[in-house]
């Protein structure tokens, strides 16, 4: 039997890179799995055609999740659909590099209103309804561990989830609802085909710092994901995976 098969996830920014390859990988286990975007509805429904064809369960719904009616609507919808909701993943997340010298408040806020906000206002609409054996899985980033110049703000909002996850594993213990993080490293998407960092110097210094001399691709964070929504991970909680590569 499949791992996840009676089981319903969000997977919050799912329209494309990571959010998408775990969409796919719940759904590939029997999860019926809300693809969450919050502007590329093309993607989104990218997504859940590619989950259907290989016969799998998948609705896509519109959320901002900075927004508070927004993300508990997206909550909502998931349970109004599949009648249930098990599985959390917390991945709505965006990434912009600037030296110390350059940081604005426009750039702070929108990084920590994704990454930071959207995490916890996602989390507090779904504890709503996650029973005994939830689980909520954030995306956080081996850039905690890296910690590399001009990313002050962004490993911020990382180190802000690592705290939260670490939080909200003693919070929801009681209800038996386990919280978890995954931080990747360098992984090839359309988000780093787009800042032009496949193909140059900053992704050869990416792939030189792995153990395995390669980028990540979605799909190495897909797995570890899959395992942490699943009953195999039933008695781990309050942990960070960091799936970089042996980064070091």
């Amino acid at each position: 039997m499949s791992k996840l098969a009676g089981k319903v996830a969000v997977v919050t920014g799912a329209s494309k890179g990571i959010g998408a390859a775990i969409a796919k990988g719940l759904a590939a286990e029997g999860a019926a799995v809300v693809v969450n975007y919050a502007s590329s509805q093309a993607g989104a429904d990218a997504v859940v055609e590619a989950i259907t064809a290989n016969g799998g369960k998948a609705i896509a719904v519109q959320g901002d999740v900075t927004i508070a009616a927004q993300a508990h609507g997206l909550i909502e919808a998931a349970v109004a659909r599949f009648g249930r909701l098990d599985v959390l993943v917390n991945n709505s997340g965006i990434y912009e590099f600037a030296p110390v010298e350059a940081i604005t408040e426009e750039h702070y806020r929108r990084l920590f209103d994704v990454n930071v906000l959207g995490t916890l206002l996602a989390t507090q609409a779904a504890v709503k309804h996650l029973g005994e054996g939830g689980s909520v899985i954030n995306i956080s980033s081996a850039g905690t561990d890296v910690l590399a110049p001009t990313t002050a703000a962004y490993t911020g909002t990382k180190g802000a989830v690592n705290a939260i996850t670490g939080v909200l594993a003693n919070e929801l213990a009681p209800r038996r609802i386990r919280v978890n993080a995954v931080s990747p490293g360098y992984v090839v998407t359309e988000g780093t085909h787009t800042a032009g960092i496949v193909g140059s110097e900053m992704e050869a210094g990416l792939v030189a710092q792995t153990r395995f001399g390669r980028a990540g691709r979605p799909e190495d964070i897909a797995g570890v994901v899959t395992f942490l929504a699943s009953d195999d991970a039933g008695w781990v909680t309050g942990q960070r995976i960091t799936a970089s590569g042996g980064i070091h």
